[in-house]
């Protein structure tokens, strides 16, 4: 298959052109070819390489309109492209925008060629045209560039072990024969390629893992190729698979570590304690005076201090840190942040009232410390929703922080006011804060990909 399309992002370019050849691996048995009209103008310089324009998909079907085809000449058949990602992605976008979910087993004529044909130059479709002297007509239009797809997959076909090689990719290295007994290559294709949290089941029903994974698919077949200790256990345990798309992997991550807690999982050990944390503990001075520090710490040094924040890396620890200090206006010294002796740097600056030079009483300057604990205790200062994609392009996935807590997640029609609390609060089905949920919020917050919507101040 090929496709022609007005750019390179499934999600904003749309398709212009599409050429699908049936063949059994042996000869063509069909084949399906129609330009598209993309309901939007061609830019010049995608007319430049492919010679389509405005004027060819005028009267062309929109693909509405040629999806039934599309479907019926793929079903059951695996998805062969040069470059396969670019051309799936956007026949699953195209479907998805008709709220029909596209699955297909796929395989990629470049990874292929790399695998059969290695030390070439390059592993282009152009370039792999010219090595093998492939006779095109028009490059760039979605037949002839699927007719040379073809003459370079039967090219492939005709070495030796090829066949071996092609199960290998398609079925991403798993075996029929390394798989659990009730447990076949065709369930394991029939799970969609999304966003979502899978589930292990044992012959009496018991849940034995959870996962999550952008694509399910892809890594429930991944625990069945690698030869580890865990997936020993997964093949003498497992009885069935199931699944739940959250289409956000903010919502992928929430919702199984809420899983993993109140379902116990025997075999998975995803949230085990972790050894090492980066903290904020504090102290007291000999003369009395509360004081802050962070410091990496194991379990056993765990136990035997007072804790008030626990982070995934030492920046965040300090930046925590340097932000209350700032807030509350404590003393650099007693926040071993200043090195250099009594009184510190900020009480020379007139930023620190004095309890390093003994201006200030350890009963006035506890009670800031104090205020300041307070605040660094609430997980969240700020109330928040956090936005992500839904299930569907209907809806949005929608997480809410409020009172300083993670409260739950929930999913909301496109079209439905963000801004109106009440509707979100009555979509959010509510879930357990703990330290793990705040560590996942935290890190999608640092990666600042997620769109937020502040709602208020808690200081």
């Amino acid at each position: 298959m090929d496709l022609e399309t007005t750019g390179g992002r499934a999600a904003r370019d749309r398709i212009t052109e599409i050429a699908i050849i049936l063949h059994d691996g042996e000869k063509e048995l069909d084949r399906f070819e129609t330009l598209v009209n993309p309901e939007r103008a061609i830019p010049y310089n995608i007319t430049q390489i492919t010679g389509i324009d405005d004027e060819m998909v005028a009267e062309a079907p929109k693909f509405h309109e040629v999806a039934r085809r599309v479907v019926e000449i793929t079903e059951g058949a695996i998805f062969v492209a040069h470059n396969v990602r670019f051309d799936y992605g956007f026949l699953k976008e195209e479907f998805a925008r008709l709220g029909y979910t596209y699955t297909r087993r796929n395989l990629c004529t470049v990874r292929l060629s790399r695998k059969t044909f290695p030390g070439l130059r390059s592993y282009s479709l152009g370039n792999l045209i010219k090595h093998f002297g492939i006779k095109v007509k028009d490059r760039h239009r979605a037949m002839a560039d699927t007719q040379a797809t073809v003459e370079l997959f039967e090219r492939i076909l005709h070495r030796d072990d090829s066949e071996e090689e092609i199960l290998n990719m398609v079925n991403l290295g798993v075996r029929q024969a390394k798989l659990p007994t009730n447990i076949t290559l065709e369930k394991l294709h029939a799970l969609p390629d999304t966003c979502g949290v899978y589930y292990f089941y044992d012959q009496h029903g018991k849940t034995i893992y959870v996962g999550k994974s952008k694509n399910i698919r892809k890594r429930v077949m991944s625990h069945f190729a690698k030869q580890t200790e865990k997936a020993r256990k997964l093949y003498q345990a497992v009885h069935e698979i199931s699944c739940e798309e959250t289409g956000s992997e903010l919502v992928a991550l929430l919702y199984e570590s809420h899983e993993i807690k109140n379902l116990h999982p025997e075999i998975n050990r995803a949230q085990r304690a972790r050894t090492a944390q980066f903290v904020i503990h504090q102290t007291v001075s000999e003369e009395g005076y509360l004081t802050l520090q962070t410091a990496r710490v194991n379990q056993k040094l765990r136990k035997s201090m007072t804790l008030l924040g626990e982070y995934a890396k030492l920046g965040s620890a300090k930046g925590a840190l340097n932000r209350i200090v700032e807030n509350f206006g404590l003393c650099h010294h007693f926040c071993h942040l200043d090195h250099t002796g009594k009184p510190c740097f900020q009480y020379h600056i007139k930023k620190c009232k004095g309890a390093c030079a003994g201006k200030e009483s350890p009963e006035e300057y506890n009670l800031r410390v104090q205020e300041a604990v307070d605040y660094l205790r609430i997980d969240f200062p700020e109330d928040f929703l956090l936005i992500d994609q839904g299930r569907s392009r209907d809806e949005k996935a929608v997480i809410l922080v409020e009172d300083g807590q993670y409260k739950g997640f929930g999913y909301l029609s496109v079209e439905d006011n963000i801004s109106d609390l009440e509707t979100v609060r009555d979509a959010i089905k509510p879930y357990a804060h703990n330290r793990d949920v705040t560590r996942i919020i935290r890190q999608f917050l640092y990666k600042g990909e997620m769109k937020v919507i502040q709602l208020s101040s808690k200081v």
